[in-house]
């Protein structure tokens, strides 16, 4: 048992207050009493109205797409095109519409949002403004080419629907209203596809404009409601939560921007965003086409016409309105307990919700059909909410238009899949088959919505302590005190379903070198890959001076300093000696002139490869192979160069060359993390040493010391480890240095 002294109790007492503090920021407090939403927005100095313009921002957007759907006789007629061809420009829009997001995700981390001079909620009007006018246009056209055109930018300028408004909603109200916030989105939601088709019939109907009229009238509408949200504001990423945490310490913190893809990968790697982007991807199954195939069902088993039809998907529209208002209430207690718990309820509510519009399916009484299709409904849209303001609240306020970007871009994948389900069952099976065939993934993808509930504290706090991290190193660096080159922090690390490397700590100061041994299989190749960011860890921090850059792209960090040798990889095979040097030459884009002056100090360094240098790679021997990819080094001159296995399966005499030439490397400041199984090579030359076993770091501390800890050094290890103190070229070795802190 490891006993801690009174300054490190202090340390772990304060870091456990922070955490907890952290926590109740983000609006997991652990209480369940939840004060009325006025009294918690006037609190925090807020309104209604960013819901609200954000909510008529969402419900103007349906116009073109329901006017679309009614109208489509009226647009066949008057274009004189087949049904086969509208429906042919439908789906390029709704591949538009799902392809969307992405571009707008990007924008929002763009530096045009990031220095300030573009808001997300000045997008958000643009692209209201945008629709608003295609709407209008498309009362002006004459050829179906146009109405292609039309509908494609319409599906484009909807993407700011799906990318920022979770985010604009998670950053304009407190964690403690966000539940509730997302519900009474999702009933503005509601309530526009309620309205939208009534506002149709009623244009074509009592005021008998043509289908011209109608689409300009529903534009001049959708202007009026985008000219309301005029006043909508970009409150800036995380101000009530992420940023709150971040200025809860003095001094500033820097990080190294992520690139898109970049950020996307980062969040994929969630895993509880990973089970509930299952959720949403059931979700689309379960919204556009259960609709149609609702309708037809209405149609073929009880002969409603279409305006029967309007008033029973009106009265379910009225009843999920009243339940998601009822429900957001104990949503927002639920989260303030255990945001797992919302994740649970939310798989719940899809496997119930899925048995009852099945059994509103096979009941041959229409007011039977009607409560239970109405109730499932329902249920199902309590998910949305709730599963957004947990996703949001997992991750850093910066990447939340990414999140909500790829949630969009799995709901549209759910209803493609959902079409595609539906109308293979129906074709064999009928409609109502079709209705009961939804039990199959409702079900499914309720068990793995639900096993989320256990990975969403641990992931939360995993953020919270990244967050911690950078308060750390800001009110260090404040203090005028050291950062570390390279810091990893807790690394996790799996192949697959295996893990390979266990909340592993690992850090090289300025100029160091240091050893990292182990047995085979320990991890030790893992730790430089997730170093050099060719594998990307489940969880932990991996810093360069600071600067967090875990998920940075290997090409990236390259540029930033890192370079890896990879044992017996580190050369192109069918290109000669010149050529590859050639090669780490451009990786930084060098001019020629300094790229062909790096290759004379190369081969200079290494006169036998000067010898063969119009050789083939794949032609040297081992050693020479090994000089060639050292060489890189010499070439790009890193911060830190990490080698794996320099000695492996070479002459002594050529690992003694290969050595002086490290050792010349690191006395030039660069830093040097070595892979060694050998023992006595690796004491030759560091004197600082890490010890990995099965995963783990066993070891840290001077190399000498190593010597003395028999229960590591087993017996493939001691075979002349009693001879580590003399270096490999017979000189004795530099006396360890102990390091000033850790």
């Amino acid at each position: 048992m490891t006993v801690l002294t009174p300054a490190e109790e202090a340390r772990l007492t304060e870091h456990h207050d922070r955490h907890d503090r952290a926590r109740e920021i983000l609006g997991v407090d652990g209480v369940e009493h939840t004060e009325r939403l006025r009294d918690t927005l006037r609190g925090h100095g807020v309104t209604l109205y960013p819901v609200s313009a954000l909510g008529l921002l969402l419900l103007v957007d349906g116009f073109q797409g329901t006017a679309f759907t009614v109208l489509t006789p009226d647009l066949q007629r008057a274009l004189g095109v087949g049904l086969g061809a509208l429906a042919g420009a439908r789906i390029l829009t709704f591949v538009a519409t799902v392809l969307a997001p992405l571009p707008m995700a990007a924008l929002a981390s763009s530096r045009l949002v990031r220095s300030g001079r573009v808001g997300r909620a000045s997008i958000c009007i643009v692209t209201g403004l945008a629709w608003s006018l295609i709407t209008l246009t498309t009362g002006f056209v004459t050829s179906l080419l146009a109405l292609i055109g039309v509908l494609v930018f319409d599906g484009l300028s909807s993407g700011s629907v799906a990318a920022l408004h979770a985010p604009l909603l998670a950053d304009s109200y407190p964690p403690r209203a966000r539940v509730r916030i997302y519900a009474l989105y999702a009933q503005i939601a509601t309530l526009g596809a309620l309205i939208s088709p009534l506002l149709v019939s009623l244009l074509a109907g009592p005021f008998d404009l043509t289908w011209r009229g109608v689409f300009l009238g529903l534009g001049g509408l959708s202007l009026l409601g985008t000219f309301v949200s005029f006043g909508l504001r970009d409150p800036g990423p995380g101000k009530f939560d992420t940023e709150a945490i971040r200025s809860e310490t003095l001094g500033d913190t820097s990080h190294v921007d992520l690139g898109f893809f970049e950020i996307v990968r980062r969040l994929l790697l969630i895993p509880s965003v990973q089970r509930i982007l299952t959720g949403f991807a059931v979700f689309g199954v379960l919204s556009i086409p259960l609709a149609t195939f609702i309708s037809t069902f209405l149609y073929e088993q009880y002969r409603l016409g279409i305006v029967a039809r309007g008033f029973f998907f009106a009265g379910v529209a009225a009843v999920t309105i009243v339940g998601l208002a009822v429900w957001g209430r104990r949503g927002e207690q639920e989260f303030s307990k255990d945001p797992g718990e919302v994740v649970d309820r939310a798989g719940t509510y899809l496997a119930i919700g899925v048995v009852f519009v099945v059994v509103g399916a096979v009941v041959h009484l229409l007011a039977l059909a009607f409560v239970f299709i109405a109730v499932g409904q329902t249920v199902i849209a309590l998910m949305s909410p709730g599963l957004t303001a947990v996703s949001q609240s997992l991750v850093d306020a910066r990447f939340r238009p990414h999140l909500a970007a790829i949630l969009g871009l799995f709901t549209a994948a759910g209803a493609i899949f959902g079409t595609l389900f539906l109308s293979s069952i129906n074709q064999r099976f009928g409609i109502v088959g079709s209705m009961v065939s939804l039990i199959v993934p409702g079900v499914i993808g309720a068990m793995i919505v639900r096993s989320a509930r256990g990975l969403v504290g641990p992931d939360m706090d995993r953020m919270i302590e990244s967050l911690l991290e950078e308060q750390d190193l800001a009110a260090l660096h404040a203090s005028g005190g050291r950062l570390p080159m390279l810091a990893c922090r807790g690394v996790n690390f799996s192949y697959g379903q295996l893990q390979v490397l266990f909340d592993v700590d690992f850090t090289v100061d300025q100029g160091e070198m240091v050893a990292l041994l182990g047995t085979n299989g320990a991890g030790k190749s893992t730790l430089l890959k997730v170093v050099s960011g060719i594998g990307l860890p489940q969880s932990g921090t991996v810093r360069m001076g600071g600067h967090d850059i875990t998920y940075l792209d290997a090409e990236r960090r390259l540029r930033l300093g890192i370079t890896q040798i990879p044992g017996g990889r580190a050369v192109f095979g069918p290109l000669n000696v010149v050529d590859n040097l050639r090669c780490f030459g451009y990786t930084l884009g060098s001019s020629r002139k300094v790229v062909d002056d790096a290759i004379g100090r190369c081969l200079a360094a290494f006169p036998r490869l000067d010898e063969r240098k119009g050789s083939a790679a794949v032609t040297l021997s081992g050693g020479e192979q090994q000089m060639l990819g050292l060489s890189k080094a010499l070439m790009l001159k890193p911060q830190l160069l990490l080698i794996d296995e320099l000695s492996l399966g070479l002459a002594p005499v050529i690992v003694a060359q290969l050595l002086d030439m490290v050792r010349s490397i690191n006395e030039e400041g660069t830093a040097v993390v070595l892979v060694e199984q050998s023992v006595n090579i690796a004491l030759s030359l560091v004197d600082h040493a890490y010890f990995m076993e099965k995963g783990q770091m066993r070891f840290d501390g001077p190399a000498q010391e190593l010597l003395g800890r028999d229960d590591l050094l087993r017996a493939v290890f001691l075979e002349g480890a009693t001879k580590g103190a003399a270096r490999a070229d017979g000189r004795p070795a530099r006396r360890a240095k102990t390091r000033a802190a850790r």
